[in-house]
């Protein structure tokens, strides 16, 4: 994978990034050359920190306004926006750490291993847009790309503001992690808390995650379920929950996976683990406070989002010490 920082010219801390980059090699002696690499520019990225070799916010506001005007620019495609598809990419490529193990620290569904696993299915529509932007702004990494683009995608489907920064890293083939590491929507609660607990989250943030599925839709030939879960599917809200509660759910009769449908409409789906929000006590207690009240919502919404695109990257690789707020296009 590329890191195109690392092919600036470097002129200023010249004597930082020798002697990081040095020690950064040392430690990497005696492990897979893949791992190596990851460890060099680990220790690179961090020195090009400590010197304030990097680009400014301005820069990346310049990376965030020009995918806020691609996700507008979808057409037919499913709801006419591009934004509930890089929202999944950015989670998809932030949801497979292990805090044990402290693999998948940044952006493995971006090697080739991890493209052919069942839950990326579809993501190639979301790495394509990104790649336009990649050609225009090619010194900025696709960890912090893939991320900002989940930034901007919630924020401009009228979410809350979702703290970020950049620092992130590439990942190399060897750190590919084995399928299974993402959600299964057939599967109940203990599920969801193995997954995400892997993650580090709680129930609570569980269920805050899980209302990201108040955009966007399933498709047959991608998951094999089929349709979406709120009425308005590319405007960030908490009708995902006032639906689980206040809607009457039905398993849908039909020869695709079990998926339940609205009994109302019948246009409408929740999958199994959506389900189980209102059948575990614990979820339940969460997600009735959600459908209750939208502030809430978005400030727990916002706050475990955040947590996800940083899961597993190293403090000193930051760029700045706390995260930045990015305006909406319609703020500049």
């Amino acid at each position: 994978m590329s890191f195109s920082l690392l092919r600036a010219p470097i002129r200023r801390a010249a004597s930082c990034w020798i002697a990081s980059q040095s020690s950064a090699q040392k430690s990497a002696q005696n492990i897979h050359p893949d791992s190596a690499n990851t460890a060099v520019k680990s220790g690179v990225q961090a020195a090009k920190v400590k010197a304030n070799f990097v680009p400014t916010k301005e820069d990346y506001q310049n990376v965030y306004n020009k995918i806020a005007e691609l996700l507008d620019e979808a057409g037919d495609y499913d709801d006419g926006s591009y934004a509930p598809v890089v929202l999944r990419l950015a989670w998809h490529c932030s949801g497979t750490y292990d805090k044990d193990s402290k693999t998948a620290t940044t952006l493995q569904c971006v090697l080739p291993r991890s493209l052919s696993h069942g839950a990326n299915a579809g993501l190639n529509v979301a790495r394509e847009l990104m790649a336009k932007i990649k050609e225009e702004f090619p010194w900025i990494s696709y960890g912090d790309l893939w991320t900002l683009g989940g930034v901007a995608a919630v924020q401009e489907m009228a979410g809350p503001k979702i703290p970020w920064r950049p620092g992130r890293i590439d990942g190399v083939a060897a750190q590919a992690t084995p399928d299974g590491r993402l959600p299964d929507a057939s599967q109940g609660s203990d599920h969801l808390r193995k997954i995400f607990g892997r993650m580090g989250f709680n129930d609570q943030e569980i269920v805050a995650l899980s209302g990201a599925h108040a955009v966007g839709r399933c498709h047959t030939t991608r998951s094999g379920f089929e349709g979406p879960w709120t009425f308005s599917p590319t405007t960030v809200t908490n009708d995902y929950f006032k639906l689980l509660f206040n809607e009457k759910w039905v398993w849908k009769k039909w020869n695709g996976p079990k998926q339940l449908e609205d009994k109302s409409t019948g246009t409408l789906m929740m999958l199994p683990t959506d389900y189980v929000l209102v059948q575990d006590k614990s979820y339940k207690k969460f997600a009735k406070a959600y459908a209750d009240d939208n502030d809430l919502f978005f400030k727990d919404f916002s706050a475990v989002v955040a947590k996800l695109f940083e899961l597993g990257v190293p403090t000193e690789q930051w760029v700045t010490p706390e995260p930045w707020i990015m305006k909406n296009v319609d703020e500049k």
